[in-house]
């Protein structure tokens, strides 16, 4: 099976920045996109950002557009997301999951096959 490992959470002030990995790994690895979810307490689980594998495009929650930078190392099977000016709000546990097969929609929870396990991202003031 494929496994998807996060790291990279932690504890941030205000403002602040956390840069995310997720390195893929249990067979040889194939995917359409590689993306980011959160899912704050008490919330459900949102889309942040995601990115083709091929052709790299990316696509953003409007929430953390022009803060968060997604982005992946193909030769390692692995997706960056780089967190700047951090609020409060963003506080959450950070999945990182990937997209098998084609369907032409990247931002939704349905339509990625693996997920790990995540990673606590807490943004304090």
């Amino acid at each position: 099976q494929v496994q998807l490992v996060e790291s990279g959470g932690g504890l941030v002030q205000a403002g602040g920045s956390l840069r995310l990995s997720c390195a893929a790994s249990g067979r040889t690895f194939s995917a359409v996109a590689m993306g980011w979810f959160r899912q704050a307490a008490g919330k459900e689980r949102e889309f942040v950002a995601t990115i083709t594998w091929s052709g790299g495009n990316t696509y953003y929650a409007g929430s953390v557009k022009g803060r968060f930078t997604i982005s992946r190392d193909n030769a390692k099977n692995t997706v960056y997301l780089q967190m700047d000016s951090l609020k409060p709000e963003d506080t959450a546990v950070y999945y990182c999951a990937a997209k098998r097969y084609y369907t032409r929609s990247y931002v939704t929870t349905g339509e990625y096959d693996y997920w790990g396990q995540g990673t606590q991202v807490t943004v304090s003031s």
